[in-house]
């Protein structure tokens, strides 16, 4: 089973609220690893993966290589999902785009520049994704 995906961040109060805001995570537990990694596990209710950050006090200015990779969120209502990012100073990408499916998607940038992608499902489309994936399961 996949458990978790590791995030290092430069500053984890900002990062939590940032996930916490926009994403309704909550901070399941937090903690110190024994070589002084401060970590926050960050759950969606109802989904067994976390998103753990991490602040490594050693490395505060990493920098992150282009388009490494990205996380993907599911929004009910696109258009006001980055209205209320845009109110809130979060750097839109890729402006909302139609899928050929009917649903959308955009992309955003987390306060450390990870990019992360929106999208939204035409009705009915996000329930067959997930009775295929249970059937898979």
């Amino acid at each position: 089973m996949f458990l978790h995906t590791r995030l290092k961040v430069r500053d984890l109060e900002r990062s939590i609220a940032f996930y916490t805001q926009h994403f309704h995570m909550v901070c399941r537990d937090r903690k110190s690893s024994p070589r002084g990694s401060q970590l926050a596990f960050m759950t969606m209710p109802g989904t067994p993966t976390e998103l753990e950050l991490a602040y490594l006090p050693w490395d505060p200015d990493f920098q992150l290589p282009e388009d490494i990779f990205h996380l993907a969120f599911r929004v009910e209502d696109m258009e006001t999902a980055i209205a209320g990012m845009r109110v809130a100073g979060v750097k839109v990408t890729e402006e909302p785009s139609g899928r050929r499916d009917g649903g959308q998607m955009a992309f955003i940038e987390d306060p450390d520049g990870y990019e992360i992608e929106l999208l939204s499902f035409a009705p009915g489309d996000y329930e067959a994704l997930q009775k295929e994936l249970a059937a898979i399961r």
